[in-house]
């Protein structure tokens, strides 16, 4: 079967760093933190207080009162980057086969607001069962998908991937597998996640995988330095338009770069660490390109999945390494983490499109934060510290790695 070409002509996204592309990829440029302290919940019990946040969010600028009944944060964040990612796309929707259109969303946990409310009202209350019967559509990982096909009436392929928090890339993978076999003509793919909440930041904490470093909170997410301490919480949303080239080219569509490839691997090591030598890194990167019918020596960026986790950055940066040989070190590699924090089942999604401005704008974003390198961490990579560099990115790889070992990657290049 000859493999269609895939294209990205729309993209979209609400995050700590903006509610919108151009103010997401301003702040990524400028190396602004999204850190903040938290004020929606009483943390003064919790060990981490801060985490990066949606700013000025209020739903009723976009959902009517019931809608707003029916959404839990997450498929609202959905909903918001979907509809900046269509509009953006300039898709005519009277002139496209809705049967031929679909949705392939991820979020790494879903409803965890909602499910966080409905336990306080049942625990709280005198055991009777009151639960609201938005709680389980509000709730389950898959409803985003779902109330985006029902926005634009797409009826081709409709589901929701779970992979933590590489789920979102594994969403950009489905999509463009599904329209390189000519399955689908337009699919709307992305990921969101909104768990920053009692559930979300205790849950975590129990972890220890992120930073409760809350004197120095801006500063806190400090991917390859040797301070780090954890990862911060994100939250929001990033959308991305996939659609098959021919189709794009013959309605005149603004085309962003393409999907070259994707890949995945598992870890098959730890529930929550990665492998130490970097096992599965190195080979979901090695399936990348071999996917995408590239030499290492054709990527010019990655975008890392660094989450200034201890073991997470080490394992990540030697595999780095062993996959590009020399050409690691001409490279420029850069975790929009530092700024964004970590959206967890959305993070891909934000990511993916950090990489596709920089192949369209022809800037890396930086690695923020970073004073003093791990002595773990080659010194010759070029983590982009701190400053955004310019230069031409021909292609951007971008990895997510999840717990239980899930890893996934793709690629976007230039036309």
């Amino acid at each position: 079967m000859e493999m269609k070409r895939v294209v990205i002509t729309g993209i979209g996204t609400i995050n700590p760093l903006g509610n919108n592309v151009q103010e997401y990829w301003t702040n990524l440029e400028n190396g602004v933190s999204g850190c903040e302290f938290i004020t929606s919940f009483d943390t003064s019990k919790f060990k981490t207080k801060f985490a990066c946040m949606v700013k000025n969010f209020d739903p009723n600028r976009y959902f009517d009162r019931k809608e707003v009944k029916k959404l839990d944060p997450y498929s609202q964040f959905a909903l918001v980057a979907a509809d900046e990612a269509m509009k953006d796309s300039g898709i005519n929707l009277d002139a496209i086969d809705h049967d031929m259109a679909g949705v392939i969303w991820a979020s790494g946990i879903g409803g965890l607001q909602t499910l966080t409310e409905e336990l306080r009202g049942y625990f709280g209350g005198d055991g009777t069962p009151r639960f609201s019967p938005f709680f389980i559509p509000r709730m389950i990982a898959d409803i985003a998908a779902g109330h985006i096909s029902m926005k634009f009436d797409f009826r081709g392929p409709n589901f929701s991937t779970v992979s933590a928090c590489a789920s979102s890339t594994n969403s950009i993978i489905s999509a463009l597998d599904i329209i390189r076999t000519g399955k689908a003509n337009i699919i709307i793919s992305g990921g969101s996640e909104a768990s920053v909440n009692e559930i979300g930041m205790g849950g975590f904490n129990a972890l220890q995988a992120i930073s409760t470093n809350n004197d120095e909170y801006k500063t806190a997410s400090r991917p390859f330095d040797a301070t780090r301490d954890g990862f911060v919480m994100g939250e929001g949303a990033g959308c991305l338009i996939l659609e098959e080239y021919e189709h794009a080219k013959a309605r005149g569509a603004k085309i962003y770069c393409e999907v070259a490839g994707g890949g995945m691997s598992a870890d098959a090591y730890h529930l929550t660490a990665p492998h130490p030598e970097g096992l599965g890194a190195r080979k979901v990167m090695e399936n990348t390109l071999r996917d995408a019918n590239m030499k290492p020596e054709d990527i010019d960026y990655i975008n890392v999945h660094g989450t200034a986790t201890p073991l997470g950055d080490i394992a990540e940066a030697k595999a780095i390494v062993q996959v590009f040989g020399d050409h690691a070190y001409s490279m420029n590699i850069s975790s929009t983490k530092s700024m964004t924090g970590h959206l967890l089942g959305a993070a891909g999604a934000i990511e993916a499109i950090a990489s596709i401005m920089a192949v369209y704008k022809g800037v890396i974003p930086p690695t923020i934060n970073l004073k003093k390198l791990d002595p773990e961490i080659d010194s010759r990579l070029n983590l982009t510290p701190n400053v955004a560099q310019k230069r031409t990115v021909r292609a951007a790889l971008s990895n997510t790695f999840g717990f239980g070992g899930h890893n996934a990657s793709i690629i976007l290049k230039k036309l």
